[in-house]
């Protein structure tokens, strides 16, 4: 403990979290954070989502449907820690803006309904933490609700994300009678009463001692498992204490060996201390976590949390307000102060840093710097996007930025007066640079203006935006989704030539490509979509050529020969080539990769793909026979059913195609009181779309 206490005092690092709250929609995230705010009394008064009273959902489209859109960032203060915590939304459509909160934080609350469990987009937001590495320590919420059990919830935690729960918590009493926990590290009771803000600790009530006993011996011998101190602790002393559990928890935690589970009732304000608690003692600080990795001059440089280091920062978000144009950045190394200035590694251009602002969601506080292990935002970078790495000028590093995910939705966007063009293709750029899962192009066969996002709620909210924050009139078409192309049998030899002459050097170059899905090469690379390979021998295709080829292959892949959709899923061998001694060139040689690769296409048998979603309906009893109708109607195939509490939860995979406005008709078919999510699952072929190509030549 003095070693500990030594370096908090030495290195205020080692005081920091940076964390997110991830679940499915309306498990609790919001009303978490809220509580979270209160208690830390970083806020007088509890907010309310059913009130529209919340400090993170401060937009006014977030307060109208009571649900979180985007990522808002708070920060507070907890047993001499700072918490730095970003609410992030639950939606499907906005999982663009977790994956880029994810970028940036060094732990995370995963939060679950007490009833539902693990739900299709709390399982999309783990996945996109696993991706990140991101430690997770878990908060069963709403065990106040009727039919919520810690036990059921805890075994779709295993069943479904695959990890090894270590419940640390009993719950005291069942539903409305949930009054508190046992915590089973000290073994001791923590109860709140509903006219008081504090809990009141004592011993483990009678009747739940032998259970509390009993479940602490599970969790002894789940850790001893798993650590090798708590393992060889067990088997001399036959027990654990609670210092080594609580050590071994915080390793088991930082490596994803296992994840606590809390539990609780945050909108009853049950289990909100006790959870601060589990994110100091368990999740990492900017000092636990590997130092941050980017490229410079081709070579990988790892940069530490140390604010004398060059300075290093990743650009997670960018937001424009009426007071100015906010970037958000987390600071990764080093220190900036107002009025340096920055180099924007991606684009090679130097900014200056205005104003410096900790961040409490729409309001802000000014602060003179910020240090490793920061999140901030700054005032003064005029064009710096989303994912851009922020460096010192002497120091330059480019780190890698956050995925973003392709759109599968658009629909087609006008401004109703002509006089507002100007203004709105400057809203549509300004909507592009907030959140880049946006896409906005032109059709070049009707000049309509074409906005593509991550699902129906996406492109309503961000129209919704245009008319709110620029007071534009805009008229929209029916949305439509993005299909894809791919290869289901391939052609083989397909000869290629590209001979030009008009007038000095020519252009020459010869390949012979092979084409093939993806399957049936055998490749496990089908998640990129494409493969390309070169099996060309004795030099007859210089290698600089080769990837002149492979850059030419991908143009072709933007329009397929079906719809002129994107393809996907195929993998190409080079297998011969020929070059001219003056003539040949990269050039040359790109071109016939494009048009060699189209030619391919159209002699190919070629199908064309639709995105499917994997829908969860929550529906009445009585209204069973409706639901299932009108979801086989719109090609839905169902693939399970469970029964709570007099309510059906069914599973279908349904076509995104035929989703649209389903919200009304389910509404309708169960008196409003069906609801539905969508979790997106892939691509699958369209029943008929499928075209017998021409022989090759």
């Amino acid at each position: 403990m003095r070693t500990n206490l030594h370096r908090h005092l030495t290195n205020p690092l080692i005081g920091v979290r940076n964390l997110g709250i991830l679940a499915h929609v309306d498990a609790g995230k919001t009303t978490i954070t809220e509580r979270i705010l209160y208690v830390t009394g970083a806020t007088y008064k509890r907010g309310e989502v059913h009130n529209g009273t919340t400090v993170t959902d401060f937009d006014s489209q977030e307060r109208d449907r009571g649900i979180t859109i985007f990522a808002a960032a708070v920060s507070c203060a907890w047993d001499d820690h700072r918490i730095n915590l970003i609410d992030t939304p639950g939606h499907v459509d906005f999982s663009d803006e977790v994956e880029r909160s994810l970028r940036v934080l060094d732990g995370a609350i995963a939060v679950f309904d007490g009833v539902a469990g693990v739900e299709p987009q709390s399982e999309s937001v783990w996945r996109q933490a696993d991706r990140y590495g991101v430690p997770r320590i878990a908060f069963v919420n709403k065990l106040d609700r009727a039919g919520a059990d810690l036990d059921t919830a805890v075994a779709s935690i295993r069943g479904r994300l695959r990890v090894t729960p270590l419940v640390v918590q009993l719950p005291i009493g069942q539903e409305d009678g949930f009054t508190g926990v046992v915590d089973l590290l000290r073994m001791r009771s923590l109860v709140w009463a509903d006219d008081r803000d504090t809990f009141r600790e004592g011993p483990v009530p009678d009747a739940l001692r032998e259970e509390a006993h009993r479940r602490r011996r599970l969790l002894e011998e789940a850790v001893a498992e798993l650590h090798p101190i708590a393992l060889e602790e067990f088997c001399t002393e036959s027990a654990i204490s609670a210092q080594t559990l609580a050590v071994a928890l915080r390793d088991l935690t930082r490596t994803g060996e296992g994840v606590v589970v809390l539990c609780g009732s945050a909108y009853r304000n049950r289990g909100i201390e006790p959870l601060l608690d589990a994110v100091v003692a368990y999740l990492p600080s900017p000092l636990d976590v590997p130092p941050v990795r980017g490229t410079q001059g081709g070579t990988v440089q790892e940069r530490a949390a140390d604010p004398a280091a060059p300075f290093a920062a990743l650009v997670f978000k960018v937001n424009s307000t009426a007071t100015g144009r906010l970037t958000y950045l987390r600071v990764y190394s080093g220190t900036i102060e107002r009025g340096d200035a920055v180099l924007d590694a991606g684009a090679r251009r130097t900014e200056r840093i205005g104003r410096i602002l900790r961040v409490q969601a729409d309001r802000h506080t000014e602060v003179d710097r910020a240090v490793a292990g920061d999140i901030v935002a700054v005032v003064g970078l005029k064009t710096v996007r989303t994912g851009a790495t922020l460096c010192a000028p002497a120091a330059p590093l480019v780190l890698e930025p956050p995925a973003v995910v392709d759109p599968v939705v658009s629909m087609a966007v006008e401004v109703r007066r002509s006089t507002d063009t100007d203004r709105f293709a400057s809203a549509l750029a300004r909507l592009v640079e907030e959140d880049p899962s946006l896409v906005v192009r032109t059709d070049p066969e009707t000049g309509q203006t074409v906005l593509s996002g991550m699902g129906e709620l996406h492109l309503e909210v961000a129209v919704e935006k245009i008319r709110r924050a620029h007071g534009l009139e805009v008229n929209v078409g029916r949305p439509q989704v993005a299909y894809r192309e791919t290869v289901a049998r391939g052609v083989s030899g397909l000869l290629y030539r590209h001979v030009k002459q008009d007038g000095g050097a020519g252009q020459f170059a010869h390949v012979v490509l092979d084409v093939e899905p993806l399957d049936a090469a055998g490749d496990d690379g089908g998640t990129a979509g494409f493969v390309f390979r070169s099996t060309v021998v004795g030099g007859r295709v210089p290698r600089e050529y080769v990837r002149a080829v492979e850059a030419g292959c991908r143009d072709a892949l933007a329009e397929g020969p079906l719809g002129g959709h994107p393809v996907t899923g195929l993998r190409v061998t080079l297998t011969d080539g020929a070059t001219h001694p003056k003539d040949s060139s990269e050039m040359a040689f790109q071109t016939a990769g494009r048009f060699a690769l189209r030619e391919a296409l159209r002699a190919s048998v070629m199908v064309l793909l639709e995105p499917l979603v994997e829908v969860t309906v929550t529906v009445p009893d009585d209204a069973i026979g409706g639901v299932l109708g009108d979801l086989a109607a719109r090609r839905g195939r169902v693939s399970g059913s469970t029964a709570r509490a007099g309510t059906v939860v069914i599973t279908a995979t349904v076509p995104l195609a035929e989703l649209f406005g389903y919200a009304t008709r389910l509404r309708s078919r169960t008196q409003g009181r069906g609801t539905f999510t969508t979790r997106a699952i892939g691509y699958a072929p369209v029943s008929g779309a499928v075209s017998n190509g021409t022989p090759s030549r």
